[in-house]
């Protein structure tokens, strides 16, 4: 028979780990890099803009620098400038004061109630007798101050105790909340910086493939004009160069959203778009095994805590509602004071007087709810019934985070194996354009086959491109969704010293921009 799993919160590790789940986990700091609180040297000039400021001209969100950026800068800027983050942060202080004000339940309460501070009275009473005799007269004229002293201290309150270990559970709740927040930051800020490496990559294919298409254009109307060709042969060439330029067009598009984005996301000064610093390359291999990987992210994923918290705080909000309809008992002393100066009202005809007096008073007092209808205990019902619900919410927890490394997983393999069939793809779809434009420039082929073999070599750079984009993705999201950082560095690729001579050479004139009303119009002619 299977061994039966063991339950979270009793779960504990080897003799060599410390960490262990409980009904109220803690946030174990070893097992996360803390977040940057400063920006790193050479960044000083990158910091976020006021949280409140707001651009009301032109020139102020008008792009005048390119800042070149590699991964380790763009995670420091966003540890430092996300306003995300630091909204997280705040919630967390705001936990750390809540919890706080709970614990004040267990010191005294101490009152002043200064009610004549001071209190000046005047007025004047005649009171004629119905028989005829004499009017009497009453006269007010008094300055009075008098104030009360109270404190009181709870002996007994059955509330007490669970309301502050509800105000802890959700201390550690929301702190578990920013290192979410904090990883997923991390991931996002690595997924943007790729798709910039990316968009960038497009940009480079394009204009290699629009540098190729001018060279096809070129040297098929030099056989045209030599008459050693056919016009069918120069416009294969241009449209060809269309399509690339089409291309070039959408990948410039996306490159300058990407930086944008990535600017957003780092909250970058109005006038700053960043750029990737490095090229697109394989950022490593992973080392542990799918297995290895599941146990790891349910040790270190902190959502699985989250999830406990839930439930403690749920039973402690239960325990709360029950202590609504049982005695609370407190102590209280209290001392009240008074000085006066004039007659009082129930003086009639004296003269006026002075004084003072006080009152002290200490004892207990006793409340208690004998009857409610059972609304104390339909509340903690519901709150049982909540703890109920938030263990099937574990147990769902638990099943997305495996879902969600096997995923990660298998994806990277995937992208892995394309990584190498696309290279192949690359290097042999190169050498057929090669022979191609040899075949051609021979005169034993025709335009067609260059065109065709050009849009090949493009699509299989595009191809190994996204393969290398998607593979890095996947490899930070296994980071992130394991808390492991166990990955191998690829060997530095050595590179020639001369740069090779070929289409790159062709310069890429910019195409003008022509409205789109008028363009539609010369494509329908």
């Amino acid at each position: 028979m299977p061994t039966p799993l063991p339950l979270a919160p009793q779960t504990k590790r080897g003799a060599g780990d410390t960490k262990v789940r409980g009904y109220r986990p803690r946030v174990n700091p070893t097992l996360v890099a803390p977040a940057a609180t400063k920006l790193a040297p050479g960044l000083e000039s990158l910091p976020a803009p006021a949280s409140l400021a707001l651009p009301v001209k032109p020139d102020q969100v008008r792009i005048q620098e390119l800042r070149p950026l590699s991964l380790l800068e763009v995670e420091n800027l966003a540890e430092v400038n996300n306003p995300s983050l630091k909204a997280i942060a705040s919630q967390v202080d705001q936990a750390q004061s809540n919890l706080r004000a709970q614990i004040s339940q267990w010191y005294p309460n101490l009152n002043l109630d200064a009610n004549s501070l001071p209190t000046y009275l005047t007025g004047q009473a005649r009171d004629v007798p119905s028989g005829g005799g004499p009017t009497q007269v009453s006269a007010t004229d008094r300055w009075s101050l008098g104030a009360t002293l109270t404190a009181q201290w709870s002996l007994i309150n059955p509330q007490r105790v669970p309301s502050i270990a509800a105000a802890r559970d959700q201390f550690e709740k929301a702190k578990y909340q920013y290192v979410i927040a904090l990883r997923d930051l991390r991931l996002q800020a690595a997924t943007a910086y790729f798709d910039l490496q990316q968009a960038d990559d497009q940009v480079r294919i394009g204009q290699e493939s629009v540098r190729a298409s001018i060279v096809s254009l070129r040297d098929s109307k030099a056989r045209f004009q030599a008459g050693v060709a056919t016009k069918l042969e120069v416009l294969e060439a241009e449209t060809q160069l269309s399509r690339d330029q089409q291309l070039l067009t959408s990948s410039l598009a996306a490159q300058a959203i990407a930086r944008r984005s990535l600017a957003a996301l780092l909250d970058l000064p109005q006038n700053v778009s960043p750029t990737a610093k490095d090229p697109s390359r394989v950022s490593g291999v992973w080392q542990p095994s799918l297995q290895e990987s599941i146990i790891a992210a349910y040790t270190f994923r902190e959502e699985l805590d989250q999830a406990l918290l839930d439930i403690s705080i749920a039973n402690s909000q239960a325990n709360a509602a029950l202590g609504a309809v049982q005695p609370f008992l407190n102590i209280f002393a209290a001392f009240s004071g008074n000085v006066f100066d004039g007659n009082d009202p129930v003086i009639v005809a004296q003269p006026g007087a002075e004084g003072s007096n006080y009152d002290t008073a200490i004892g207990l007092n006793l409340s208690w709810r004998l009857f409610d209808g059972g609304a104390a205990a339909a509340q903690a019902r519901q709150n049982r019934q909540l703890a109920q619900e938030n263990t099937f919410r574990f147990a769902q927890r638990r099943d997305g985070i495996r879902q969600e490394v096997e995923t990660s997983f298998y994806e990277l393999e995937k992208n892995n194996r394309n990584i190498v069939t696309t290279s192949r793809e690359v290097i042999s779809a190169r050498e057929s354009l090669r022979l191609a434009r040899l075949r051609f420039q021979a005169g034993v082929t025709t335009q067609r086959e260059v065109v065709d073999n050009q849009r090949d070599l493009t699509n299989a750079e595009v191809r190994y491109s996204n393969a290398i984009t998607d593979y890095n993705k996947r490899l930070a999201e296994l980071r992130r969704r394991t808390g492991l950082d166990q990955v191998a560095a690829c060997s530095p690729r050595a590179l020639p010293a001369v740069k090779p001579v070929g289409a790159s050479d062709v310069p890429v004139e910019p195409t003008p921009l022509i409205p789109a009303c008028q363009a539609a119009a010369q494509g329908a002619i």
